[in-house]
Order: structure tokens, then sequence, then C-alpha cells
């Protein structure tokens, strides 16, 4: 959302670096609490990688250009910050096809219980696959609504939070062993261990039994968003949550300066004075907190301390418009169902293996695994009247195990090469190809885009194109995390990105965590 304002004088309460969505939440929170509130954006719109745009010229498509899925935004913040935001659930959860005995079927899973337990059997052969999915996804349902509502909390040390979850077999399933002894142990379904196995993977460079858990962590952060696990689509799409919280932080009182980029913050720990750099050259404000919405690489390089350890991105993401959905050779399951939900290219659990095994040895998957959503079918609102009347549908594209590394050579070809295979694992479970569905825009070109972990990193400076800004961390205290998971080595500058202990995903949590710590202070 443009907002084209600057600095409105000198001194804040607390200058914010960075409106992406967490900057604009700790805004709001701070602003609603009475102080004095300034956020430095170096783009010319707020919203960071939570953002709306029409990105086919000429074409009325509105569409969630970077990240685009919402679980893990707890409704307290919505509730306390009073958004004008909603979020619509999904009826179907994924739709995995496989071609098995030489005849296209598929694993279904959704649509009520008696549903997903026929497609079970029908894939399967017998009850026992889905008998065991069933009691995987009750104990992580369980787990979901004691660890979730501590991301807004004081973070636990690791002993209170295992007693929370009050489950010894799930605590050394996702804290202390490899997930991937849990799905072998559960399942004997290649599709179906794929599938599980998934959710441990997005945006996450590891193998199954990766000894460093960081699949562990992925998992555990896609699995108990909202104390439930769902993953919901935010009606208006993900710039309808930015642009929410840019109104609410701006109705409170908070300056929003787009298109001013920190470069550097000066601290004794009491006090501060931030440079920033605009059109019309550079200026200094002071604050008493600094928060800080970019990577961990950032905040090192603007306040001169020692980096972090390099992070690395691994996924590819595309956005689509159809003018219709694609027929599936599998017949049994309607487009309409199959494209609602999650679904899965590629992804076996051999296929996963082999995937993260070909890129870590420094080629692209033969066989790139991925995952589609239609939007437009839950949300048809970010579609202009026309395309909706002509059944005109939006696809977003995820793909696994394309570590940064690997588009290094050359950025482009290897884009062009990886979105090439990748759609050519989807043509072979459609009935027709995927090119002849696609829209063209205002000047005749297809209406489909692809970015790279390197393009990530150039358009919103995500560290590698990590979408994270660094792996994953346990939701709990360690030696040097501090009360609330966003403290820095600097008394009054605070991690409030998503590289904060508890960050990634589109949540807030930091935003959130990092305003509390402020507020606790009670220093203005």
């Amino acid at each position: 959302m443009p907002v084209h304002e600057g600095p409105g004088h000198r001194t804040y309460d607390a200058v914010i670096v960075g409106g992406g969505h967490n900057g604009l939440v700790a805004a709001a929170y701070l602003a609603r609490a009475g102080r004095s509130v300034l956020v430095l954006e170096r783009l010319d719109t707020t919203g960071g990688a939570a953002v709306s745009t029409r990105p086919f010229a000429g074409v009325d498509a509105r569409l969630s250009r970077y990240s685009y899925l919402v679980s893990l935004l707890p409704k307290k913040i919505v509730r306390d910050l009073g958004l004008d935001f909603r979020i619509r659930g999904r009826t179907i959860s994924s739709y995995t096809p496989v071609e098995r005995d030489g005849r296209p079927t598929g694993l279904l899973v959704g649509g009520g219980e008696r549903r997903t337990r026929d497609a079970f059997a029908r894939l399967t052969g017998g009850e026992s696959e889905y008998a065991a999915w069933q009691r995987l996804y009750a104990m992580t349902g369980r787990l979901a609504q004691r660890v979730f509502p501590t991301l807004t909390e004081p973070l636990p040390t690791r002993d209170e939070l295992r007693r929370r979850v009050d489950d010894e077999d799930a605590w050394r399933m996702l804290f202390e062993e490899p997930i991937g002894v849990a799905i072998e142990e559960n399942f004997t379904d290649d599709l179906v261990r794929g599938v599980v196995l998934t959710d441990a993977l997005i945006g996450t460079f590891a193998d199954a039994h990766d000894p460093s858990l960081a699949q562990n962590r992925c998992f555990l952060y896609h699995v108990i968003g909202g104390g439930t696990g769902a993953w919901d689509v935010p009606v208006g799409g993900m710039g309808a949550l930015t642009d929410a919280l840019a109104t609410t932080a701006r109705a409170a009182g908070a300056v929003l300066a787009t298109g001013h980029e920190a470069v550097r913050i000066d601290t004794d720990g009491r006090a501060a004075e931030i440079t920033y750099r605009a059109a019309d050259g550079e200026g200094v404000v002071a604050a008493r907190h600094v928060l800080v919405g970019a990577s961990p690489q950032q905040l090192a390089a603007i306040t001169g301390d020692e980096p972090p350890a390099p992070s690395e991105g691994a996924q590819l993401k595309v956005n689509m418009l159809l003018k219709r959905l694609p027929r599936l050779r599998d017949t049994s399951v309607d487009p309409r169902e199959a494209f609602a939900g999650t679904f899965h290219i590629a992804e076996g659990y051999d296929q996963l293996a082999a995937a993260h095994a070909q890129a870590a040895a420094g080629s692209l998957p033969a066989a790139p695994p991925s995952e589609i959503y239609c939007h437009s079918l839950t949300d048809p609102s970010i579609l202009g009247r026309d395309l909706v009347e002509d059944g005109y549908q939006t696809l977003t594209l995820f793909g696994l195990h394309t570590p940064a590394r690997l588009f290094e050579r050359d950025n482009d070809a290897v884009r062009e090469e990886l979105l090439k295979s990748t759609l050519a694992q989807l043509d072979a479970h459609l009935a027709e190809p995927l090119a002849d569905c696609l829209a063209t825009d205002a000047d005749g070109r297809p209406c489909i885009e692809a970015k790279t972990p390197l393009d990530l990193e150039r358009d919103l400076r995500l560290p590698g194109g990590n979408i994270f800004h660094r792996a994953l961390t346990w939701p709990y205290a360690q030696d040097d995390t501090g009360r609330w998971g966003v403290e820095t080595r600097h008394a009054n500058v605070l991690l409030c990105g998503a590289g904060a202990v508890r960050g990634g995903g589109v949540s807030g949590v930091p935003g959130h965590n990092a305003a509390m710590a402020v507020l606790e202070a009670g220093d203005g």
C-alpha cells in the first residue's frame, strides 16, 4: 500500500526498520499503546513478502505474489488490533496423483471422514494407513492446542514446554529424533509417507533423517498453526492482511515512510540514532527503541555487528492465471476439488529423497517436487468480475529442494529449465497440457511468473532467498534467546522479523513479541 509519508519529526519512542507484516504488527501495537512510532520501509509499498499484486499486464487478477496461505497468525493479534481481515477454510486438504498398475489414481484427503477413509482404502488396499494417519494427526492436533498459545507468551524453557506438551511419544517424535523415523514406523505406503513428509520440507532443504532436525522444526510449525494445523486462504489475497495492518497502524498515529531505507543504527543501549536514505538524501532520527523486521544479516549490517551464518532458501514460487482448470487423467476426481487443497506433484517419499540427494550433489532434481493450490476456488474476490464469469482460475505453485546454490551459475537459464521440468511433472497427471489452459496478458504473453531463491533475495532481501530469513528455531528458550526471543546484544534493539525465535511464516508473532518487550520495559 503506497503511503508517501516521511518522518514528521526527529525523535520517536520507537523506530521500526521494515514495513513487512511483522513490522506493521509491532507498529500497530505500539501506536495503539500511545507510543510515537516511525516505520522505515525501503520499498515503495508496505507489506514485504505478504503482498497482493497484479503481475500480468492488463489483467485484473490480484495475486498473493510471495506468501500465500495463513496458519500461524494468532486470532489474538487480529482481535487485539481490530483488523478488518478474514480467512476462509478449505474443505479439501490435499490431492496427490500417482500412477499405479498402469492406471492413473491418487489420494484425496478431505470432504469428510468417510470419503477420506475410502480414498485411503482404494489407494493402499486396506485400512491400516488411514488408521495410522488418524493417529498421527490426532497427536499433532493435541500438540497444536498446547504449543500454539505459547507463541505469544514469554518463551518457555525446554522443560516447561515438554511438560505442557505432556506426551512423551509426541515429544520424542518431533523434538528428539528425525521425523523420518516416525514416518517410516507408522506408514508403509510410499505416497502416504511423502504426503506426511512434505510439511517438513516447505522452504527447508533437508532430508527426512537430517540429524540437525531442521525438518522437524519445519514440520512442527506446519502442524501447530491456529491450534489446529489448518492452512487457510486469506480473503482478498495476502495483501488484504498487510493493508489492514497499515491502516490500523496509521489510524493509531504511526508514520509509515516508504521509500526510506535504514542504513545505520548507532546505539548505546539506551538511545539510538537511525540513519536513513530516501530519494531526497539522507536523514537521521532518534528513538528509545529500534525494532528491526529485516533479516538477522541485515540487522548485523546496519549495526556493524558480526553477521550470522549465511542462510539459503530452497524453493521455486510460480504464479499462474488459467482460462480454465486442466482436466485430470484420474477422472474419479473433479479438478475443482483436486486443486482446491494442496495438489502434490512428485512428492512420493522416495521421490523426495532422490530430489534432495540430487540437489545436494549440485544438480536440479530430475523430478522436481512441488505443490499447487488454487486460491480463486475458495476466494474468487481476487479476480475481476469478467474473469470470474468466464471461469478463470489462479494457480500457485511452490517447488521444493531447489537450493539457491543451484541458480548461481545462471539464474535466468536455470529458472527456465526448472520451470519447464516442474510443469512437465504436473503435465504427466493431466489430460491436457497446462500450457493450453494458461491465460494471456494484454501483450499476448502467457500469464505465468516464477521466482527463484535468488529472485527473492534481490526483490525482498531475503538472505539466500530463505523465506524464514534463517533456519526455523525451536519455540523454547535457549542460552541466548532472551525473554521474548526478539532480543539482540543491544538492549534497545529488537529483532521483530521472521528471523526472531518463533519467526517464519505469516504469523505476526515476532512483531507482537517485540512490541510486548517494549511495552514491558515501560520507558517510552
